[in-house]
This record gives structure tokens, C-alpha cells and sequence, in this order.
């Protein structure tokens, strides 16, 4: 499906995602009080902008100060492009040889580190005489994509002298920030390469969310990747490395009540009845479910806010709905909206979804990436 303004905001399920660009605003703000020597600002916008919508809170990004932005392929860079969105974009993946000339075309930037690379880049030139716009991958521990330190100084010193590329950048990626040891081994191999060329006219980067605030004064480069930040979370950092940083959820799902019953003592709710009333309840059932992303383990272990009270939620989450125990909550009707993620306006209770990562083990990078499936966005200010 498309994803344009119409889709995002003709929603037609009494569930969704609300997004509050203020938040992104101010969590972009926030973490450029740590950047140094008037370093640039990449938004990773992949995954959709982490299930918050790309297409719709580029402009924001870069009216916040954001020089560029970083996607995974170049279907995602094609989507901000189609978007009207002029600003220039990273494919921060491996992008397929054969769709280089459509990324130079597109005027999306490639990473590259590969002698195929370089053969496939030339026949873009030579067929369409634009030079494609690049930036070197380094791997210096991730041990995922890049050219390998051994052989990064004839790289880069290949695709400096090649007059059929366009050199942007050079840079890698921190693999291990929360362990101080392994990440300045990575930044001092990063170093040990690049500072052996005059590059300053380039962007050079290494630093991710969490390296912004853990190891910015490591870094004298221009340029900066912030990626999970953006949307209110904050990696895992060194114990001695820790920072005051404040915040704001970006993301909250809701939905609206559809149905309010009685339950007995002994009756047991979802499939397998994994719930058991000890008494007579009141259950709310509201349409969302593991199709929308909400993972099924979290089932019997999560909480909503409804009125100012937190509701447990009960029984196994199936496909398309779930169930809250709601007997403790007065004047409740059809149509009352349950909150699983966000703030309450009340009394200032707030539910984020690293508490749910906690639960199942897992980050919430995941969780929010999974949130994108069914839901509409419904963008506030």
C-alpha cells in the first residue's frame, strides 16, 4: 500500500498509533546539546522512521536541524523521494549492484565497499554520465557490511582518485557501545585509517544515538547518526558514562472500547484460558492484537490506562483483539479509549514500551518496528 497523508490519517479501525511531532522536535534538540564541533545531524529514518512514519516526520526532522537521512534500501529512500522530499539521503545498507544508476538517478547516496561496487559504479557513469553519490563503509567490528580495515586505505585511496564517483563520506559502526573497551578499539582503528587522508571536505562519521552521548568527545568529526533517539529511547551506556537526558515519548497506541461484559468468579477469558477470574469482573475488549504487533507473550504481563487508572490486561492476546480487567474503573462506556503506550492526561500516569522489551527480552527498536502493520498514525503538534 501507498503510504501517503490520505492513508496515515483516514483511519477506519478504532485503533491506532499517535505521533507528536513536538516530541521529535524536541528529542533532536536535545541531543544536539551534545554534539561537538558544529557536527551535522544524520535522522535514521529505516523501518519506516521505526514505525512512526518516514514520509511524514522528515520535514520536521529537517526543519529541526537534520542535514540528512539515513534509510536501509532503496525502496525506503524512493519512498521519501516520492514524498517531495529533496534532502539527501544515505542508504546505510547494502544496496544491490544492478539498482545503483536508479539510486544516482534518484539522487540517494550509496554506501559502498566492494571492488564490484566500484566496476558496477563505473558502468553507471559510463551509461548515464551522472556520477553516483557515495559514502565508504569501514567495518572495524561489527563484522556485518564494510571493506575491512586491512583493506580500507587502498579503498577509500581507490575511490578518491576515481573521477566517475561522487565521495561524500566515509564511515563505520559502533557494534558494542555499552562496553567501553571494544568501542574505543573501534574508534581508534576508525581513526587510524581516515586521519591518514584529508577528508575534511567529506562527511566522516561513527558516532549512533547512544555514541552521541556516551563517546561525542572521541569524535572530531562532522557528522553525526541518530537513530533510536529520535523517537524517545536511549540505548544501553557504559556504567560510567551515563548521561541526564530528558526525553519525550513520540509514539502511543490506543484503542477504543468496543465491548463491555460481565464476567464470573472460576470463568476463564482468551483462548486456553490462561486467565482465571478469582471473582466476579468486568472485562473491556479493545481490537488490537498480535497482528498489529503487540506480541503475544506480553500476554497477562502488560497494562492500559483507562480514565486515570491502570488496567490490567487479561487472557491471551489473539490476532485482532484483547481484553482488559476493568472492575475497578468507574463510568466506564463503549468507546472509552484504552491506552497501552503513551501518557494520560489525568493524573500523569505514562506506560513506554521498553518496559515491554524488558518483558520479552528483546529491545524496543524491535517493538517499535513491529507497530506498523494495521495501525494508522494520527500525527499531533
Amino acid at each position: 500500500m501507498k503510504n501517503n497523508r490520505e492513508n496515515y490519517l483516514n483511519s477506519k479501525r478504532d485503533a491506532w498509533v499517535e505521533i507528536n511531532l513536538n516530541a521529535v522536535e524536541h528529542n533532536v534538540c536535545e541531543f544536539k546539546k551534545y554534539l561537538k564541533y558544529n557536527s551535522k545531524l544524520l535522522a535514521v529514518v529505516k523501518a519506516d522512521a521505526y514505525g512512526c512514519g518516514a514520509c511524514m516526520i522528515a520535514n520536521t526532522l529537517l526543519a529541526s536541524g537534520v542535514s540528512i537521512l539515513g534509510v536501509a534500501s532503496i525502496d525506503e529512500g524512493m519512498q521519501l523521494r516520492l514524498a517531495k522530499i529533496d534532502a539527501p539521503i544515505l542508504i546505510l545498507g547494502a544496496c544491490p549492484t544492478w539498482a545503483f544508476e536508479f539510486a544516482a538517478k534518484n539522487n540517494i547516496m550509496i554506501s559502498i565497499f566492494t571492488k564490484e561496487h566500484l566496476d558496477a559504479l563505473k558502468m553507471v557513469y559510463i551509461k548515464s554520465q551522472i556520477k553516483p553519490k557515495v559514502h565508504v563503509k569501514i567495518d572495524t567490528g561489527m563484522n556485518r557490511i564494510g571493506v575491512s580495515c586491512d583493506n580500507s586505505f587502498n579503498f577509500i585511496k581507490e575511490v578518491m582518485n576515481a573521477d566517475y564517483l561522487d565521495l561524500r563520506g566515509v564511515f563505520t559502526h559502533l557494534a558494542c557501545v555499552e562496553n567501553e573497551e571494544k568501542t574505543k578499539k573501534q574508534i581508534n582503528l576508525f581513526k587510524s585509517i581516515v586521519d591518514k587522508f584529508e577528508l575534511k571536505h567529506l562527511d566522516i562519521h561513527f558516532l549512533n544515538t547512544a555514541g552521541i552521548l556516551a563517546y561525542n568527545s572521541e569524535s572530531a568529526y562532522n557528522l553525526a547518526r541518530l537513530g533510536i533517539g529520535i523517537y524517545g529511547a536511549i540505548p544501553e551506556l557504559p556504567q560510567d558514562r551515563q548521561v541526564d537526558i530528558k526525553l519525550k515519548n513520540v509514539l502511543s497506541l490506543k484503542g477504543r472500547i468496543v465491548n463491555i461484559h460481565n464476567a464470573f468468579k472460576n470463568e476463564g477469558v482468551s483462548y486456553s484460558h490462561t486467565y482465571i477470574a478469582n471473582k466476579n469482573i468486568k472485562i473491556a475488549t479493545i481490537p488490537i492484537g498480535y497482528a498489529d504487533g503487540v506480541d503475544r507473550g506480553l500476554s497477562n504481563k502488560i497494562y492500559g490506562i483507562l480514565n486515570g487508572k491502570f488496567v490490567k490486561q487479561i487472557g491471551n492476546i489473539t490476532m485482532d483483539q484483547m481484553m482488559f480487567n476493568i472492575t475497578d474503573v468507574d463510568n466506564v462506556h463503549q468507546g472509552d479509549i484504552i491506552t497501552l503506550l503513551g501518557e494520560d492526561n489525568i493524573n500523569g500516569l505514562s506506560l513506554n514500551i521498553q518496559n515491554w522489551a524488558k518483558i520479552l527480552n528483546t529491545i524496543d527498536y524491535e517493538l517499535l518496528c513491529r507497530l506498523k502493520v494495521r495501525l494508522s498514525r494520527v500525527y499531533t503538534r
